[in-house]
């Protein structure tokens, strides 16, 4: 199927793009990866057999019948033309599972965001049904790799700055941490089985682990003794107020902090059978928390 076929790719300089690039050129297909600024070719370019273009200034004259976004999902509509006109006729799509579990949240942020992406997917089940588009929706937990990540790598920037970690309580709320390469690898099989058209999955790593856990698994990683301190919430709402002042750490959010207890796992026995997901167990490399 891969060979001589074009695939577009959407948000091709993004994390899990990193990843998926190299491997579809390895599967055989030709890749159009489209980036927002002029001259980007941030994961290598020609020499790796993808073709760098602008996205909406330099799209492909030749036909496109696949492709993937990897953009925030809810961009993608204004996107639907471009699609539209390159003759797509499957279109895989990376989502979230903070549609669920943001969805109640404390945050109106967090709120937001869950609420557009339950927009997002139905836009897109509604276009792509009345164009006769296939579609795949995917929905990661919480990737991480490549130290470029805005959940583990933070972690471990934190702990490498201050030598220890802050938790709320127990901190005992399960996790399921999936690694980048994973996720692109599921990208790539939902390309072309015709068994995932029109449906959506979760992507969950292989291990449901304690947040405490994975603290402590991500300083054994560093070299360093684990050291986690208990700290107040009234403590954790100060904290967060003055670090959202820098850039670095202005998506924190004591919701984020509150949920250290809760259970935020899924299961991925639908990918597994139908796109042979098989996701790491959580052991991290040096490599996966510092660019």
């Amino acid at each position: 199927m891969a060979e001589s076929c074009r695939v577009g790719v959407l948000g091709a300089s993004s994390l899990v793009g990193q990843c998926l690039l190299p491997r579809l050129v390895q599967e055989g297909w030709r890749v159009s990866a489209y980036s927002r600024k002029p001259g980007d070719d941030s994961a290598g370019g020609d020499s790796t057999g993808v073709e760098w273009r602008q996205l909406l200034a330099q799209i492909s004259a030749e036909p496109t019948p696949y492709w993937i976004s990897l953009a925030p999902i809810w961009l993608l509509s204004d996107y639907f033309p471009l699609l539209e006109a390159s003759g797509v006729r499957r279109l895989v799509v990376l989502s979230s599972t903070s549609r669920f579990t943001k969805l109640n949240s404390d945050d109106v942020a967090e709120m937001a965001v869950a609420a557009n992406l339950i927009d997002a997917e139905e836009r897109l089940a509604s276009w792509a049904k009345s164009r006769g588009i296939s579609w795949v929706v995917l929905r990661p937990t919480l990737i991480y790799g490549l130290g470029r990540d805005k959940n583990v790598a933070e972690i471990a920037h934190f702990i490498r700055k201050f030598r220890f970690f802050p938790i709320l309580g127990e901190a005992n709320g399960l996790r399921q941490p999936v690694h980048v390469d994973d996720v692109a690898s599921a990208c790539a099989a939902a390309l072309h089985l015709p068994v995932s058209a029109n449906r959506a999955y979760n992507l969950s790593g292989a291990e449901r682990l304690p947040y405490r856990e994975l603290v402590r698994r991500i300083f054994i990683t560093l070299g360093q003794k684990p050291y986690v301190a208990t700290v107040p919430l009234w403590v954790f709402r100060l904290a967060v107020m003055l670090l959202r002042c820098l850039p670095r750490y202005r998506h924190w959010s004591v919701a984020m902090v509150e949920r250290m207890s809760s259970d935020l796992v899924f299961d991925h026995t639908d990918a597994q059978r139908d796109l042979g997901f098989q996701p790491r167990p959580f052991q991290p490399r040096s490599e996966d928390l510092v660019p």
